[in-house]
């Protein structure tokens, strides 16, 4: 499963889900709209008005959400060395 994380600068729910990601040995992409403000305009027109958002396979969703990380599918963690 991809995982993309889209976040900005200085984002405390963003850092918090990313943090929360890496300790469950989940791989993802990062995006960080300060640098692409396409992918800004792009999370705005699909609705979304606060960071991170995070697209995992199906599922989407704005803010720090550990319920949904916590349900996500085992087999898209990766393992760790």
């Amino acid at each position: 499963m991809r995982i993309i994380i889209y976040t900005r600068n200085n984002c405390v729910q963003c850092h918090a889900t990313q943090r929360a990601m890496e300790s469950r040995g989940f791989a993802f992409e990062s995006v960080n709209i300060d640098l692409d403000p396409d992918a800004a305009d792009a999370l705005r027109s699909q609705g979304f008005r606060s960071l991170p958002v995070v697209f995992a396979g199906d599922e989407s969703w704005s803010g720090f959400r550990p319920d949904m990380i916590n349900r996500l599918r085992p087999e898209a963690a990766v393992a760790r060395a």
